[in-house]
Formats: structure tokens, sequence, C-alpha cells
């Protein structure tokens, strides 16, 4: 479990009408905890939300965080509230940052797939790259330029010496951006990440099916699977010694908060891996887009916000 620290902000500004740019530095002035390109971190909202953002900014820096917030119109309270709320000056309570989108250095080639605010992760990727002097290409798509985020800074001539920025607009193009032919045409051994909206994340994936020869890097910010709540299990807290039953209708975490558990979450959607507990026994029902096939198999660890269990008793290490 990550430590949470008080951070304050220090700058904020308008990256679209719907996309804000805000700057978190420790409030004591010192260091803040290292991270890694793709990471994110937590912000523990004063309305009680806990909502997940991606880090943007060159993980060298170790003197603040840099998060994209959009407003998302069908916003549950977290993006509004970000917008509606938060300023230079306010205090927030941050986790220390979790990193499900990995960045591997040790690829020959890297291709990057963004989609509106879905931009945010692969930016500090992109640093990454450059800082290493490895060669990247980034697609990178918008309804129209004025919905696209850090437009300036990814198309600066001359901006990059080891990448390049390709960008695409649906309104000018009058077409969709083609993620079959920048997957068909990346090269044996590529290493392809994605991050966007659920339709380019699915696309992608089909996608990437053909291709075995490469491999696949997504980051959701929304499940596409519905949550496990059919309950009529117990759940068995080893560290804590105690039992919780699992009613119809609860996922296991909520079944924990109601008992006054205190259990690490964020998204409530098993997108963003805060709330990964370990599985002592039992088998899980994983509903989670953050553990890959192999961890699913495995049955060793789980999201306790949308996955249940496939028999009568899941044993936690909580």
């Amino acid at each position: 479990m990550t430590q949470n620290l008080q951070a304050v902000v220090t700058s904020r500004h308008g990256e679209t009408e719907s996309i804000a740019v805000f700057e978190l530095r420790a409030c004591d002035g010192g260091e803040l905890p290292a991270f890694t390109a793709g990471a994110h971190v937590d912000l523990h909202l004063p309305n009680g939300l806990v909502r997940s953002y991606s880090l943007t900014n060159d993980q060298g820096e170790r003197n603040r965080y840099v998060i994209g917030v959009s407003r998302d119109m069908a916003s549950r309270g977290g993006s509004q509230y970000v917008h509606e709320h938060v300023r230079v000056g306010t205090v927030l309570t941050i986790g220390g940052p979790r990193n499900n989108f990995q960045l591997d250095e040790g690829a020959a080639c890297s291709i990057f797939i963004a989609g509106g605010i879905g931009i945010t992760p692969i930016l500090s990727m992109t640093r990454r790259m450059e800082k290493l002097g490895l060669p990247w290409t980034l697609h990178y798509c918008a309804r129209s330029r004025s919905h696209a985020a850090y437009l300036d800074y990814l198309s600066a001539p001359d901006a990059f010496k080891h990448g390049r920025v390709v960008l695409h607009f649906d309104q000018e193009s009058g077409r969709m951006l083609d993620i079959d032919a920048i997957v068909a045409g990346a090269g044996p051994g590529t290493h392809l990440y994605c991050c966007g909206p659920t339709p380019m994340l699915g696309g992608f994936e089909q996608a990437m099916a053909r291709r075995p020869d490469c491999i696949s890097h997504v980051e959701y910010f929304a499940n596409t699977k519905e949550a496990a709540v059919e309950g009529g299990f117990e759940v068995v807290l080893a560290r804590a010694g105690c039992s919780v039953a699992v009613a119809p209708g609860k996922s296991i975490l909520d079944a924990l908060l109601e008992a006054g558990i205190e259990a690490p979450y964020s998204c409530h959607e098993g997108v963003c891996g805060t709330c990964e507990t370990r599985v002592l026994e039992g088998e899980p029902d994983h509903r989670d887009l953050v553990l890959s096939r192999a961890e699913h198999e495995s049955g060793k660890v789980m999201m306790i916000c949308v996955s249940g269990c496939k028999g009568k008793k899941l044993v936690l290490d909580m």
C-alpha cells in the first residue's frame, strides 16, 4: 500500500475548454516519491471521493507532480469537483504513485496511440524516451484541434530529437484514426501502447490480437465488464482474524466498508489498481482490466472493488 502525503496546488491552467492542468508540490517543500513513466496518483478529494490521474511530467522530477484532468460530462463527482473547486493553494491528500501502464525501456521500437485525455500517461512516456535517446512514434487523435491537449508542445518544430508525432483530427480528416493500419504496419517485436476512449481501446486490442509477434500495452479509464455483485459468499480477512459475509447486490469492497473494515480503493471500476489484494485461498471471479491474463489465471491477487468469488469462501491477506 502506498503512503499518502499532503500536497498543495501550485499552478493551474486551462489546456482546452474541458481539460485543466494542475501542478502539485509537497506541502513541506520536500521531494515527492519517485515515479516511472505511465504512473498515476490518487487524489483524495474533500467531497469524499478518490480519483486517479496520470502523471504527465518527466519521471526525473522529484519536486512536483503534474496532472491533466478532463471534465467528464458523465462525471460521478470526481472530475467535476476538481474543475469547480481545486484552485492554486488548495491542499489535497494524495496517494503515492502507482504504475499499471509500464514503459518497457528495453524495446527496440515503441509506438504510442492516444485519444483525447488518454495522452496524459503517454506524455510522460515520450519524455522518458527522449531522455533515453530511444526511437518512438506517437499517433495522437482528437475530435478537433480545440479538443486536443498539449498541442503546442506536441506540434512545436524540432521539439523531439528521437521521436515523431502524427496528429489526427476526426473533423478535419472526415474519418477516425486507422488503428488497424498502424498496428499492421508495426515491425515484429514492436511494443505498442494505447490509452483513450473505450471504443479506441477495443479496436486496438482487436488489431493487436492479429499481431502475436508484437507486445500490447493498454490503460483503461473505465471498465467494460460488469462488476461481480452476485454475493452469497464469505470473505475471511487473515490478518484481521475476522470474516465478512458478502450479500447479493454487494461487491467485496462494499461489504468490507459497510463492516467498518479499512480497505484501500479509488476508482470502484477495476481500472486503477489501488484495491489490489493478495488471495490466500479460494477462486476469484476476476472482472478488472488491470491484471494480466497470467495474473488472473494464477488467482493469487484480485481487485476487490469489482471482482467476486466463484465459490463460497475467499481468504484475503488483509
